[in-house]
């Protein structure tokens, strides 16, 4: 029987990186790209918004900016080989992200970022349907019962997704789509404790089945990493919509934690996605402010030791928020390490114009 996975991949095309010239222009090669670089040992590394702003800096010219700028680069001399966006407020029919990034300019960027021959991935911190707070606000255990078929908000809801159907089609380059993530914590309005297993579910096939005639989709499921086996299985959409298993793992206490949380998350989507033919990711880590100078090397690297995940994603370095960064930056304390992390040949970036 031939798996979604190995569906997706029988149209094989070289790998692109540094010095190669095919574009990551289908989910095929996207989907070959990520196997091409877990088979061989490596993983492609992103940066959240790295094109939209960075440390010290901001695109201010949505229309007119070259898209040449990006703090990994002023590091590195690379780009990121994965770009994250985010789709929060896409729902409301707003003309930028909870972040202040235009759509307009989020689909420019991506099919810049994508013809370059790099990859595009998209979260989505929707506000709370139900209450009109934001993604956080988990005052309402009853807001997923809410938009599901025979909620209150239901209709509202579905005018929600068809919103961002319409972006995510309008962009014509291939989507690693990251909803409904973290989803175990109860942090956010579709969290653990604020429905069930089924609810939860049912969500993301409703929005799976909502979005799913856009062909260049790539569904990844993604709880947060500090959950048991048993209660990420247990929300588990199903290997008919997930193409590829994550978890996001954040650096708040020490050093060896941080190394044991990620491993043992990498145990588990490792031994799953090899039993069900898929990939397994990184979708979001980091470390705030990066305050160790060798935590590249010293610390990320040996987290992932052993494992081929297909890609690993750090989060923003939030120009407006001093403390607020993940990636080095030009000058940063962790730069030189940053730079010794790339040469171990593990993470996978972009060196095209």
């Amino acid at each position: 029987m031939i798996t979604k996975l190995q569906t997706l991949v029988l149209a094989m095309a070289a790998l692109l990186f540094a010095g190669c010239t095919q574009k990551a222009g289908t989910p095929e090669t996207v989907m070959d790209m990520l196997s091409q670089a877990s088979e061989s040992g490596c993983f492609i590394f992103g940066h959240q918004d790295g094109l939209s702003y960075g440390k010290n800096w901001k695109v201010d010219d949505y229309a007119g900016d070259d898209l040449t700028r990006s703090d990994v680069k002023a590091v590195c001399g690379q780009y990121p080989a994965m770009i994250g966006f985010d789709l929060g407020g896409i729902e409301l029919g707003n003309d930028a992200n909870l972040d202040g990034v235009p759509f307009d300019f989020m689909r420019r960027a991506a099919r810049m970022h994508v013809s370059r021959g790099g990859i595009v991935t998209f979260s989505w911190h929707p506000r709370n349907p139900k209450t009109g707070g934001d993604a956080w606000d988990v005052s309402d255990p009853e807001t997923v019962a809410s938009i599901l078929e025979g909620g209150e908000n239901h209709e509202m809801f579905l005018q929600w997704l068809d919103r961002a159907a319409e972006f995510l089609g309008s962009l014509e380059v291939p989507v690693i789509f990251r909803p409904w993530h973290e989803n175990i914590g109860s942090w956010f309005w579709w969290g653990g404790r604020l429905c069930t297993a089924e609810q939860y579910k049912a969500l993301f096939t409703l929005t799976y089945e909502r979005l799913k005639g856009i062909k260049d989709m790539i569904w990844v499921y993604s709880p947060n990493a500090d959950a048991s086996w048993e209660s990420y299985m247990e929300r588990y959409p199903g290997d008919d919509i997930i193409d590829i298993v994550g978890f996001d793992c954040y650096m708040f206490n020490s050093n060896e934690a941080f190394i044991a949380q990620m491993r043992t998350a990498l145990e588990n989507v490792s031994t799953y996605a090899k039993a069900h033919g898929k990939l397994y990711c990184v979708s979001e880590t980091g470390y705030t402010a990066i305050p160790e100078a060798g935590w590249w090397t010293g610390t990320l690297l040996k987290a992932v030791e052993g494992y081929n995940p297909c890609y690993l994603l750090v989060w923003r370095n939030a120009w407006d928020q001093p403390a607020h960064y993940f990636a080095p930056y030009e000058g940063s304390p962790d730069s030189e390490n940053f730079k010794e992390f790339v040469a171990s040949g593990r993470p996978k970036l972009l060196t095209e114009k």
